[in-house]
Order: structure tokens, then C-alpha cells, then sequence
């Protein structure tokens, strides 16, 4: 793919933001995308969005349980950025007019207090760069029309981000067994969802190394004081208006996000 096909591509997914009109799967219009194609289709977005005076304020990993790998017919992860704007405080109505497609899901959150640059990043560093872990939802949105996604779609469509909502309980990493930790994810009372930190590549800490060592091989470094979601305890669950979810993390406490009624 030449640059001007990925810029083409790039523009297509910033327009769909824009107007809230998702597009077709870019797998199915760009015929011989590459993985390359899609993280420079991704990185050409953010370095708008950063033009326009946006700022990162850290990454996710996503495709991180064996089922999604198993369902998109990959063996490795993607990854992401959080912009400043992705974040909203608990309880705080967050209007639903900024998505396309939401779903939800729960995380434990990362906390650096030492940037992180790979290749080479081990578990040992990993966790001496960690200051705390929150416990954390992600809403995840598709700008590709349907969720008819495959791996380069979702890479290039920024690992299908879409905002956060973290919680205030910070629990130091000592204090928590990452690979045990369960969360159940209620909506609306409603249980939608349960699991643990095993489900992400056998322990968060362990997406946290893959995205260093990712990212790093790319020139990127993990700052100081960004945030990281390592990926998703259980399947992510559909929201619409007016409803309220919740994430209760044994030894991390809970967090709650609510949605206005528009």
C-alpha cells in the first residue's frame, strides 16, 4: 500500500468520528493490507488528532484472550493510544453521541511511574515502572460498520478505542495476586460478566512487557505517569442510553460508568 492509499484510509476513519457513519471493513476495500499498513494507517490519525491539540495519555492492549485470538485467527495482540479526551471520571454521565458502536468491558489499569522503552523490557522492569493499579472499564467503539472486524481493521481503527472510566481506589501491585484477581461486571443489577487477570495472556503484567516491548521496537516509549490497559477480564457487553455498568475487582475495589439518556 503507498501513502497515499494508507492517508485515503486514515481519512476515511477520522470522517466516520466525524459524521458517526461507520465504513466497510478496510480488509474488504484496501485489498492487500498489511500488518505495517494498518499501524501506519493508525499513527496517521494520531498525529492529527495530536496536530489539532490533543494529547496521549497512554495505550491498551487489546486482543488478548485466547477467544479473540482464536475468533480473528491471530497469536498476538494489538495495541493503541488513549488520548486525553478518552477519559471520564466515575459517575459522570458520558454521552452517548461520541460512539458508533459501544461495548464495555473490565480492565486492571496501569499506572507507570517510570517510562518503559523496549525492546528488552522484562517482567522484573515492568513492574519496578508500575506506581498503582486502578481498577478500570474500557469502552471500546468501532469505527468499521457492524463490528465486521479483523485484525489489521481493528489495529488501523486504533484497537477499536473508545473512552475510559477509572476508578479511585490505586492498589500497589505487591498487594494483589494480578493472574487471581476476579471482576464481576454488572449492568444495570444485572451480572453481564465474570473473570480474572489470568484471561489476559496469563496475567496483565504480562500484555504490559508485550506492549513495551511492541511499542519500543517502534521508537515509542511508556511515559511517566500514562496509563495503560493491559486488556479485558470477560467479553465485552453492549451499552445503550441510561445504562449504568459496574466492575467489582476482588482486592482492587469497583468502578462504575454511566451513561446519559441523550
Amino acid at each position: 500500500m503507498d501513502a497515499g492509499t494508507r492517508t485515503e484510509a486514515a481519512r476515511q476513519l477520522l470522517d466516520a468520528y466525524k459524521t458517526g457513519q461507520p465504513i466497510a471493513p478496510l480488509t474488504s476495500t484496501h485489498h492487500g493490507l498489511s500488518l505495517e499498513d494498518a499501524y501506519a494507517i493508525q499513527l496517521l490519525q494520531i498525529e492529527e488528532l495530536l496536530a489539532g491539540g490533543r494529547t496521549v495519555k497512554g495505550h491498551k492492549v487489546g486482543l488478548t484472550s485466547a477467544a479473540m485470538q482464536r475468533l480473528l485467527g491471530v497469536d498476538e495482540p494489538d495495541f493503541g493510544h488513549l488520548l486525553d479526551d478518552f477519559f471520564y471520571l466515575e459517575h459522570e454521565p458520558i454521552p452517548m453521541d461520541r460512539f458508533l458502536q459501544p461495548r464495555i468491558e473490565p480492565e486492571v489499569a496501569f499506572v507507570l511511574k517510570a517510562p518503559l522503552r523496549g525492546p528488552g523490557v522484562t517482567v522484573h522492569e515492568a513492574i519496578a515502572a508500575v506506581d498503582f493499579a486502578l481498577p478500570a472499564l474500557e469502552i471500546v467503539d468501532s469505527r468499521i460498520a457492524d463490528w465486521k472486524i479483523g485484525l489489521l481493521d481493528t489495529i488501523a481503527d486504533n484497537a477499536s478505542s473508545g473512552a475510559v472510566v477509572l476508578g479511585s481506589t490505586p492498589t500497589p501491585l505487591h498487594d494483589i495476586d494480578l493472574r487471581l484477581a476476579g471482576a464481576v461486571m454488572t449492568r444495570n443489577g444485572t451480572v453481564v460478566g465474570t473473570g480474572a487477570g489470568g484471561a489476559v495472556l496469563g496475567s496483565p503484567i504480562t500484555s504490559l512487557v508485550w506492549l513495551a516491548n511492541t511499542v519500543g521496537a517502534r521508537g515509542v516509549t511508556l511515559e511517566k505517569g500514562h496509563v495503560v490497559l493491559p486488556g479485558s477480564l470477560c467479553a465485552m457487553v453492549t451499552v445503550a442510553p441510561g445504562d449504568t455498568v459496574t466492575a467489582r475487582f476482588s482486592g482492587l475495589g469497583s468502578v462504575t460508568a454511566r451513561f446519559a439518556r441523550n
